[in-house]
């Protein structure tokens, strides 16, 4: 069918005379220079409206569909007035420059691969990072340090972190216990300081509040993910669990998103059977080890801000030694979960000690170690160790502790203290004449006890 479009050419068809006495219904004025349209011209017209029309419904029916799914930004909301704050003031009372304390553990972390001196202490990076990951800093709490300079440092934090371990016993166990002991009693005094007790942490107060050392029990729970079955009827709120979306605290019972790695724990009967315990903590979860016995996993103090985990959560985002630890996407939120709720009750705490002191105690002050190449245990460690010295001047040449309790450290000693003879006697500088005797007393005495040394010169 041919298109019929406004024309003045003679190709415009006519109208018969017939067709013009039957059409009385419409009567179109005509001149000699008018126009006339078809009535199929009208149909194919209406065509590109239809089209218009209809993409136009459609945009407008997908902006209102996205627009109920979508999160507005601050500009597209309603209220655009000027006055309106942006930003709220922070809270006066809370402190957002939290600092926990991170109490050392005997040893190296590598079974003296990375440093066999007796004094030796260090912090597994990953509570490190487990903290530093919610908001905080960390100074470390070395356990062999003197008592006077330990509580100095506490002064400067606004919680502390006992980690996991083995040292159950001696010095390590009195520090602890005193730290503890003092973070309770600021409680007392009204100054909120929080503790989380890991691991070993669990452990050793679980020994010093129901004061029986020998209340732990065995379990085979080591390089075990888990479950955690939490009590019935218990509510959560103000708990570490509070803020744990609900899918995620239901997996926590179906999933194994928890890292254990214990030889000790307690039941849940002796637990509740002891009333020092029962009274100062209440269970929140439970598991079972290997052999299917189960165990007190997390508990809480009723009057306290103290919580502590048989179980670790810092391993599942910081740790790769173990084979077993889970670090789904699930586990992940685990971990900063249970990071975000200690910091957020360190920010609770009114210490605000001078910011110099801070950073002159800060763990930036020391260089991590990489220890994950043995494929087991931890990835990092910061080691703690003060060079042995003698408790005198005299020239120690037997017993533990002294100046050359190991062969490489006598060599070095001899070296040192030839090239001080030497040059004093090469440059004439007799002003430090005792020092110089001292000097040329040992280098006698040793030539005279271990002959077989080239102290010759």
């Amino acid at each position: 069918m041919p298109y019929h479009f406004l024309s003045n050419s003679p190709s415009t068809p006519t109208t018969k005379a017939s067709d013009r006495q039957n059409d009385t219904s419409v009567s179109l004025p005509s001149t000699s220079t008018s126009s006339s349209i078809s009535p199929d011209m009208l149909n194919y017209l209406w065509i590109p409206f239809l089209i218009s029309l209809s993409k136009e419904l459609t945009i407008a029916r997908s902006a209102t569909a996205t627009t109920s799914l979508s999160i507005l930004l601050p500009s597209q909301l309603a209220d655009d007035s000027p006055s309106a704050p942006r930003c709220p003031a922070p809270d006066k009372n809370l402190n957002y420059r939290p600092v926990i304390g991170i109490l050392s553990h005997p040893g190296d972390g590598a079974s003296g691969r990375l440093n066999n001196a007796t004094n030796a202490s260090y912090i597994a990076a990953s509570y490190v990072k487990f903290v530093e990951s919610a908001g905080a800093r960390v100074i470390p709490l070395i356990y062999n340090e003197p008592r006077e300079i330990l509580f100095e440092k506490l002064n400067l934090v606004n919680g502390v972190l006992f980690t996991g371990g083995w040292a159950k016993t001696g010095l390590y166990f009195d520090t602890a216990k005193a730290i503890f002991k003092e973070v309770l009693a600021r409680n007392d005094a009204g100054f909120h300081f929080p503790v989380y007790a890991i691991c070993l942490g669990f452990e050793i107060l679980t020994m010093i509040i129901s004061e029986d050392n020998q209340i732990l029990e065995t379990y085979n729970a080591t390089d075990q993910a888990s479950t955690l079955q939490f009590m019935e009827n218990k509510s959560i709120e103000g708990t570490v669990f509070q803020r744990f979306p609900p899918v995620l605290l239901k997996k926590l019972s179906t999933d194994c998103l928890v890292m254990q790695n214990h030889h000790y724990g307690i039941s849940p009967q002796r637990f509740q059977g002891n009333e020092l315990l029962s009274s100062f903590f209440e269970i929140l979860t439970n598991s079972a080890d290997a052999d299917n016995q189960v165990y007190v996993s997390t508990v809480q103090a009723r009057n306290y801000p103290v919580t502590a985990f048989q179980w670790h959560p810092e391993k599942n985002a910081f740790e790769w030694g173990l084979s077993m630890i889970p670090h789904s996407e699930d586990a992940i939120q685990v971990t900063q979960h249970v990071a975000n709720f200690f910091v957020s009750e360190a920010r609770k705490s009114l210490n605000r000690p001078p910011a110099r002191k801070v950073l002159d105690n800060l763990i930036y002050n020391y260089s991590p170690t990489y220890c994950g190449k043995a494929g087991k245990g931890y990835d990092e460690v910061y080691i703690f160790a003060e060079p042995e010295t003698p408790n005198n001047t005299r020239c120690a040449v037997h017993g533990k502790g002294g100046l050359f309790e190991s062969f490489p450290v006598l060599e070095a000693t001899m070296t040192l203290l030839q090239i001080i003879a030497r040059t004093s006697i090469e440059v004439g500088d007799w002003t430090n004449r005792d020092l110089l005797a001292s000097v040329l007393s040992c280098l006698i005495l040793l030539q005279a006890r271990m002959p077989f040394l080239n102290i010759a010169g």
